[in-house]
């Protein structure tokens, strides 16, 4: 499987160790790729959809109709881990096993990205940053090929 990860944030996450050891452990079940877009600066003279505006033209440039697109955000639709599982095996083989999972900025995404993905997807109710989203998401993508693959290790 191919997977990619776009994501507006800066560069620095305080999570980058629990990160690279999930990256380290999806190694055997896909080739992950993560797109680091800038965010827009948020200033008083700027209005906040011409910034999602802006970083979500971004991140449709870097869409690729190639792949399944899922995009994360809070309205999203909510699935149980054995769920995503049976997604994450549905799109291994759909569209040639490549998914491509969008994170917005602090502002989250405009409307033209949610209306040009597949699926927009919710891990909760609730708003996390960006960097602890993308953490959840590598792990949630990591327990769903464990659970695929018959291992005790969502329970």
């Amino acid at each position: 499987m191919k997977i990619k990860i776009i994501t507006v944030s800066k560069t620095k996450s305080e999570y980058s160790q629990a990160e690279s050891e999930f990256l380290k452990r999806l190694r055997q079940y896909a080739d992950i790729e993560i797109l680091n877009l800038k965010e827009e600066p948020i200033t008083k003279n700027r209005n906040y959809d011409e910034i999602m505006e802006i970083e979500g033209d971004k991140i449709l440039d870097k869409l690729d109709k190639e792949y399944f697109n899922i995009a994360l955000h809070v309205m999203g639709q909510q699935k149980t881990f054995e769920e995503f599982a049976n997604l994450l095996e549905e799109i291994k083989d759909f569209k040639g096993g490549k998914m491509c999972f969008i994170i917005g900025g602090p502002l989250g995404l405009s409307q033209k990205v949610l209306a040009g993905v597949d699926l927009v997807l919710s891990f909760s109710k609730m708003t996390f940053t960006h960097q602890l989203i993308r953490l959840l998401l590598l792990e949630q993508v990591y327990r769903g090929f464990e659970i695929l693959k018959g291992t005790d290790y969502h329970k």
